[in-house]
């Protein structure tokens, strides 16, 4: 059984830094794509980035392109997102997903899996 379980997130002033870590395991994800979505108070779920595990191919949503870099560590099975300049319009929850075979992969839809997410808040 695939478990993924988020840690990092917390309270952070505008223009601060924040890691999020994704532990997965109960099987290989070669082949797997790995992402992160988020869901904004009183909005609808969006995607934020992807890694295919095994290629190490990335997508960014262009909200945050430039700001936001997800990375994955194979021998751990873990997956980051490193989130710089943050802004208040990036408090969310945050999500960690896992699918086989897929890219793009910027769908909810697409993953099979999914951690119980972790919140993140930015103040302005």
């Amino acid at each position: 059984q695939v478990q993924l379980v988020e840690s990092g997130g917390g309270l952070v002033q505008a223009g601060g830094s924040l890691t999020l870590s994704c532990a997965a395991s109960g099987r290989t994800f070669g082949g797997f794509s790995m992402a992160w979505f988020r869901q904004p108070p009183g909005k609808e779920g969006e995607f934020v980035a992807n890694i295919r595990w095994s290629a190490g191919t990335t997508a960014y949503a262009d909200s945050v392109k430039g700001r936001f870099t997800i990375s994955r560590d194979n021998a751990k099975d873990m997956v980051y997102l490193q989130m710089n300049t943050l802004k208040p319009e990036d408090t969310a929850a945050y999500y960690c997903a896992a699918g086989s075979n897929i890219w793009p992969g910027v769908r909810s839809y697409e993953y099979n899996y999914w951690g119980q997410g972790t919140q993140v808040t930015v103040s302005s």
